[in-house]
């Protein structure tokens, strides 16, 4: 069975339909205190659900707005129908579709969609990334000095976040940390090479699935920002990076752990 094949078409699919909601600027809704949601989520989510299903009818999947199912194979889907909402909200257009198969607890097929851009990331369990076709690789960037890194912050709570911390020493160490709004397409631009290192709290497994696999066979390192493994199930932060970076990362990660900062925060 083309898994790839499939969730690219897929995806191709979901992102076209997402991309005329974009176009038209639908309301906003909020789901929970502060998260928001379109009915371009709801939308794109549905159609995935429904080709997966048609597809893979045996086959579990997790998708984020809660329409998937449990199935009873060992094969299990991680759907994203629309990461990067608070963007397409505000007509923002950095968005993606991004979809991630697990078998048996690891991840073999991913796919990342951005329709704005028509670029479609790939990834399959040891035979590399890549781009529309052209394989990637991550940078050879060999110190966090001359490094461009991007972060994340959470939708809702942002002023109890610990990552102000992190954000800030990384910003003062790289050549700067940039902040996109759709953690699948950081780390599809840490797979392509175009960022040299990725890291956040707070993400769910839709949304490290198939980024995670990109990094990975693009020739880069997965972990939590301890240095354990990935889990999707279990770890809800990641650091992604192309490998020669990692150790420096963590190394800093652990001192911002502690409390200590080699730059403190500015007074007012």
């Amino acid at each position: 069975m083309q898994f790839l094949e499939t969730a690219v078409e897929i995806a191709r699919e979901a992102g076209a339909l997402t991309a005329t909601y974009f176009e038209r600027r639908v309301a906003i809704e909020t789901k929970g205190e502060f998260d928001l949601v379109t009915e371009a989520d709801r939308a794109s989510e549905k159609l995935i659900v429904e080709r997966l299903r048609t597809y893979f009818p045996s086959h579990a999947i997790v998708a984020e707005e809660g329409g998937g199912h449990e199935g009873c194979s060992e094969y299990r889907w991680f759907v994203d129908p629309l990461d990067g909402t608070t963007n397409f909200a505000h007509s923002f257009p950095m968005f993606c579709v991004t979809m991630g198969l697990e078998r048996a607890g690891e991840t073999i097929a991913g796919v990342v969609y951005d329709p704005i851009r028509q670029e479609v990331f790939t990834a399959e369990r040891g035979a590399g990334a890549f781009l529309n076709n052209h394989r990637v690789r991550t940078s050879s960037i060999g110190k966090v000095a001359d490094s461009l890194a991007s972060t994340g912050f959470p939708s809702r709570k942002r002023h109890h976040n610990v990552n102000i911390h992190f954000y800030y020493q990384l910003a003062m160490a790289s050549h700067g940390v940039r902040r996109t709004g759709s953690a699948a397409l950081d780390l599809s631009y840490v797979a392509s090479g175009r960022l040299d290192f990725f890291w956040e709290f707070g993400l769910k497994p839709w949304d490290m699935a198939a980024g995670a696999l990109l990094v990975q066979e693009a020739g880069g390192r997965v972990s939590d920002m301890t240095g354990a493994p990935l889990s999707l199930t279990a770890s809800d932060n990641i650091l992604a990076d192309n490998g020669a970076l990692h150790g420096e990362i963590l190394a800093s990660f652990a001192e911002i752990f502690q409390g200590h900062e080699r730059v403190p925060l500015p007074s007012l």
